[in-house]
């Protein structure tokens, strides 16, 4: 009988374990669910200004850099992924983007290194050259920690987007921000930080784009 009692004590206690268990699964399901329909309304609702004969054709040039420990890497060829993703999405809003063998063929390293030392002449020259009417630039920061609570170490990633015109006047400035417990290649953080928040930072840009009316 004692055993029996034991034995049924351990099988409700499994049943309710993994019922427990069932139930914390779909919640967080439906929390997922219901995070990705919030951001979908979120981009459909910044879209919707109606203003996009304004920026159809314009050329808009896409820089990507990364601050880490202090120093600035704005090689633009480490960033591939990240510009190809961010492009995609302007050109459906019907901007016209270069290409990272456009960029570097006519703007100088030193230049770029420039721009995102906050020189506003760089910036200017930058857009001349390519005859760009925007510049949408993203700066990557990191922060390493360890995490007490779970005892591992973490990465932070940081991303800003600033949209200017051709005579440096900012237009939106938007962020992102994400953190993992694995690794330190921060380049593919930020990749997978973009792919996940690139609509809603491409909105907000055009959003704040139309309100402040354009050229």
């Amino acid at each position: 009988m004692r055993h029996t009692l034991i034995a049924l004590i351990a099988s409700i206690a499994l049943c309710g374990g993994a019922l427990a268990q069932g139930f914390k699964f779909s919640n967080e399901d439906n929390a997922d669910k219901a995070r990705e329909t919030e951001q979908q309304a979120k981009v459909q609702a910044l879209l919707a200004s109606p203003c996009r004969a304004k920026i159809k054709n314009q050329k808009i040039m896409v820089l990507i850099g990364e601050s880490r420990d202090g120093y600035l890497q704005t090689a633009q060829s480490s960033y591939g992924g990240h510009f190809d993703a961010l492009n995609a999405r302007l050109q459906r809003l019907g901007l016209k983007t270069f290409t990272q063998a456009q960029i570097k063929g006519q703007i100088a390293q030193a230049e770029i290194d420039a721009y995102f030392k906050n020189n506003p002449d760089a910036a200017l020259s930058a857009s001349r050259r390519l005859s760009a009417q925007y510049i949408l630039r993203g700066l990557i920061t990191s922060q390493a920690g360890y995490n007490t609570i779970v005892r591992v170490n973490q990465v932070s990633i940081h991303m800003a987007f600033t949209l200017t015109d051709a005579n440096g006047r900012i237009l939106s400035q938007t962020s992102a921000e994400s953190a993992s417990y694995s690794g330190v290649d921060t380049g593919g953080m930020a990749l997978t930080l973009i792919n996940e928040k690139a609509d809603e930072v491409v909105a907000q840009l055009y959003s704040d784009y139309c309100r402040l009316g354009g050229p």
